[in-house]
């Protein structure tokens, strides 16, 4: 008979795990803990808190998933972790559990987060996510799905990425990050659309390549014009509607009335292909 639970493991006799789970050796799993099945967890792997994890996942030696955030403010609030299905969690990743009661830190599905990433209290990640080795992200960041953050770097708490962003290595991040953009830098700048993202993405194919077409129209009324967002808001609603395009322009708009957008209007003040992205506003 194999066995799947490795005899040097320490696991809590509440914690409620899928018969077909394995656990490595010296992992650490607690009491609130919920493992769905076939997922493999490593050796030295710590499960804490109250934290449910799906299907099919792999979690890599060292992590630790549902500890306490690293809050000078810590307490121990009903707060919860949840990770979906198919997911890839390499070696040494941190996911921190919130201070505040009933607030969910969220990993969606088929994500890889590369080793050393620590996630913050309040993050949600949602599907088809890839985060490269050694990168923070502050609480409460919102990633959406199919991004690519690259190694080596920080995003700012509160900020959101958007669906099918290309974020180059060694980056900071200090704004929102509207959809479909390749970015760079410290601070981060929109260099131009992620049109690598958007071939793999199928979006080419798409209606004889008008999606494509209409993003690249809205990447230069953004970030190739004079116009202030306000006014390129204006021109986008003239643009032929499909799904991203809309997806766009709510996320401008809710950037905007957040404060997040970092949106210079114009073209940037030392590169006529650039536009900056402003300091978070707290």
């Amino acid at each position: 008979m194999i066995t799947l639970l490795h005899p040097t493991a320490t696991i809590h006799p509440d914690a409620e795990l899928h018969p077909t789970v394995q656990v490595g050796a010296h992992a650490v799993i607690g009491a609130k803990v919920k493992v769905g099945p076939e997922t493999v967890i490593g050796p030295n792997v710590v499960l804490d808190g109250w934290t449910e994890i799906g299907a099919r996942n792999h979690i890599f030696p060292g992590a630790a998933i549902g500890v306490e955030p690293q809050d000078p403010i810590t307490t121990s609030a009903n707060s919860l972790v949840k990770i979906g299905d198919d997911n890839q969690i390499r070696e040494y990743v941190t996911i921190s559990r919130s201070n505040r009661a009933d607030e969910v830190t969220v990993i969606g599905d088929r994500n890889l987060l590369m080793a050393y990433i620590h996630i913050a209290q309040g993050c949600v990640i949602e599907n088809n996510v890839v985060i490269a080795n050694a990168v923070i992200l502050g609480e409460h960041v919102h990633v959406e799905s199919r991004a690519f953050i690259s190694g080596i770097g920080e995003v700012y708490p509160f900020v959101r990425i958007g669906r099918l962003v290309m974020v180059a290595f060694m980056h900071q991040i200090t704004c929102d990050i509207p959809p479909y953009m390749l970015v760079e830098g410290q601070p981060a700048r929109v260099r131009s659309l992620n049109r690598v993202g958007l071939k793999r993405a199928g979006l080419v194919a798409e209606q004889e390549g008008q999606v494509i077409q209409t993003l690249r129209t809205a990447f230069r009324l953004l970030y190739r014009s004079d116009l202030s967002l306000d006014e390129a808001l204006e021109k986008l609603d003239q643009l032929p509607d499909n799904e991203h395009l809309l997806h766009l322009k709510q996320f401008l708009c809710s950037s905007q009335m957040e404060g997040r957008c970092g949106l210079t209007p114009g073209k940037s003040a030392d590169s006529k292909s650039d536009m900056k992205l402003s300091a978070v506003q707290e």
